[in-house]
């Protein structure tokens, strides 16, 4: 086997093999006797054909199985032989495939580029320091109350905060238009969750009213029939009903799924709660700082196919968010270029650090990963099992350790100063809650 090795700038290689004839002739050679031994051909008793009928009937077909069979096994030789590390599959032109001329062809692909990682100990990590308090449990339990609000019937006028069920029928240039006519139709004012104009008409309505508002809705709206367009609503007042919280009891805490134990036990699995939530913000801190640290302190050129590889990844994954139905659809691969530069190459630094540290994943984390995911779900023993039984995801979690084995290796090594934080300012919790109307009283 010849083998020619041209570098065609940056990281990219064209490798060109032959591979000579009689190397191509023997292995043909040899598959066809193998399947004489067993071939059924019409005239013959199966394995009794001659190799010349044989080769007529199956010839061009072996030959061309064995010329993709030698181009991949000569290729990994070459690789080897030339001491070269792809960064993705090859691009293959062919250059002699025929039969009589031995199988000659050209390979050409990046190679992983050569660096070395800075050292770390003037990377400057600022890392959160943090515990739950009972204040920020009350707070919480709160939070809770607010999620699960009481409404009372009322006889007084409607206000913020209040539940209003109405029916309505709606018409735009005195024409009834699609979707513009409801019954029961609960409006939870100031809540934002219907349109504003409808939300503030309703205050100060009461029980049994009827009113006229007006809607303008927006230019964007889904439904071109009515996007941009003014409608004038009539609605019926049916019901007005004050929020209030709920009281934190046994009932409470089983609407939480604390069956036993009560408030204490609901205190409780609030604090795991929250301790997950906080140590989770404190990796992520920390990660986000060492990935930015690593990322700017290292520069080297990225594959290009490597970074292909993350723009597609991204463009999947932001046609699935916004529920994409046709490729016309897709941000433009220039939206993502710089994020997968930067994904590929701290790949690529991340990749080094393991290899270069023999960092193996560590089995008892990826334990204590799988459980705290788990714990998000109403039944974690069925999601352990849908987590353990799916390769794929279970690779992730792995990845995912590691790493933070990589991360924590790294702060180990750099400049960590310590920042006392409370719960509220590491996770921004309690930051614009809507008001109800017990709190505002």
């Amino acid at each position: 086997m010849q083998v020619q090795l041209t570098a065609t700038g940056g990281l990219e290689r064209r490798l060109e093999v032959a591979v000579p004839e009689t190397e191509v002739t023997g292995e043909v050679e040899q598959r066809l006797k193998n399947i004489s031994r067993t071939a059924r051909l019409k005239g013959f008793r199966p394995g009794k054909a001659p190799i010349t009928v044989v080769r007529k009937q199956f010839g061009d077909q072996v030959h061309a199985e064995v010329v993709q069979d030698l181009m991949r096994s000569s290729f990994a030789q070459a690789l080897t032989q030339e001491k070269l590390t792809p960064a993705g599959g090859p691009r293959i032109e062919p250059i002699s495939l025929g039969q009589g001329d031995g199988l000659k062809y050209a390979a050409i692909f990046e190679v992983l580029p050569e660096f070395q990682v800075k050292p770390f100990d003037s990377i400057p990590v600022e890392r959160p320091t943090s515990s739950v308090t009972e204040e920020d449990i009350d707070g919480m339990i709160e939070s809770m109350r607010r999620q699960r609000p009481v409404f009372t019937a009322v006889e007084r006028p409607a206000q913020d905060t209040d539940r209003v069920t109405i029916d309505f029928d709606g018409k735009i240039d005195g024409q009834p238009f699609q979707g513009g006519e409801g019954r029961d139709v609960p409006v939870l004012i100031g809540s934002r969750q219907s349109l504003p104009e409808l939300e503030e008409g309703l205050k100060g309505a009461t029980v049994g009213e009827k009113r006229t508002v007006t809607l303008s809705f927006p230019a964007d709206s889904p439904n071109k029939e009515i996007a941009g367009k003014t409608a004038q609503l009539e609605v019926t007042v049916k019901q007005v009903e004050q929020q209030s919280l709920p009281e934190v009891d046994d009932e409470f805490c089983r609407a939480y799924g604390v069956d036993e134990g009560g408030i204490p036990a609901l205190r409780a699995e609030v604090r795991k709660s929250m301790e997950r939530e906080l140590g989770e913000v404190i990796r992520n801190r920390v990660r986000a700082q060492v990935m930015d640290a690593l990322y700017r302190e290292n520069t080297f050129e990225v594959p290009r196919s490597m970074i292909d590889e993350q723009v597609q990844r991204l463009q999947v994954d932001a046609a699935r968010r916004i529920g994409a139905k046709d490729a016309s659809q897709v941000p433009p691969r220039e939206v993502f270029e710089d994020q997968a530069r930067r994904r590929a190459a701290l790949g690529l630094l991340m990749g080094q650090i393991v290899q270069a540290q023999s960092i193996r994943v560590d089995r008892e984390k990826v334990q204590t990963r799988l459980n705290d995911l788990v714990a998000q779900y109403p039944d974690p023993d069925e999601a352990r099992r849908a987590y353990t039984q799916n390769a794929d995801a279970m690779r992730q979690v792995e990845s995912v350790v590691l790493e933070d084995q990589v991360v924590d290796w790294i702060v180990d090594h750099a400049q960590v100063t310590d920042k006392p934080m409370t719960f509220k300012e590491l996770t921004g919790f309690g930051q614009n809650v809507p008001q109800n109307s017990e709190t505002q009283q």
